[in-house]
């Protein structure tokens, strides 16, 4: 069986929420449920790393613009992380070339990674923190489910994902205004900030 769905699955997961695609994979994997998954996600220090990590982001996740920041020190991590799991899966299987799945894996970590990223631009532009809580809780269980389902259905979940990954560039587009006025402001606050009194 071909791994690209479950590279391609992991990638797009990994640009929402990377420590949560490590930490549910090496759970699979510890717990004897997934035989896809590589030994190193299974390690006990990636274990705990990973789930410290995911808390971390749990929480910073849902407070208003600390979310903005959050992303965009992951822009780097979301996708290096989605190729390093995509890596690895390829890893302990000779179907696909590592370097073939790390390319599938961080370009669909990136991408999706810019969606979330733009679609919190948008949600921060509401002034109550209530819909930040929300979308955070909903990203995290939906990369709980997806990733769930890619364990034991691959396909099905690189079709979820896929469509995820559409309806969130569509919801990008819708948004542009929102996402240019959000930018606009903060430019403001900062520029005001900058000058003396």
């Amino acid at each position: 069986m071909s791994l690209l769905p479950l590279i391609f699955t992991a990638g797009w997961a990994s640009g929402i929420n990377a420590y949560a695609v490590v930490l549910l994979f090496g759970l699979f994997g510890v717990t004897g449920l997934s035989a896809e998954v590589p030994e190193g996600l299974q390690r006990t220090d990636v274990l705990i790393a990973a789930a410290v990590l995911f808390l971390v982001e749990a929480v910073a996740d849902k407070i208003p613009y600390l979310d903005t920041f959050w992303d965009t020190l992951h822009t780097v991590v979301r996708p290096a992380a989605g190729a390093v799991v995509a890596a690895l899966i390829a890893g302990s299987d000779e179907s696909l070339p590592q370097l073939a799945a790390a390319a599938v894996g961080g370009t669909a970590a990136l991408v999706s990674h810019l969606v979330k990223a733009g679609l919190r631009m948008a949600i921060n532009t509401s002034p109550e923190p209530a819909s930040n809580i929300v979308t955070s809780t909903l990203e995290d269980l939906c990369v709980a489910g997806v990733i769930t389902l890619a364990i034991f259905h691959p396909v099905a979940a690189a079709i979820v994902a896929g469509a995820f990954l559409l309806i969130g560039l569509t919801s990008i587009m819708l948004l542009a205004s929102r996402i240019r006025r959000y930018r606009r402001r903060r430019r403001e606050r900062r520029q005001a900030a900058a000058q003396p009194c």
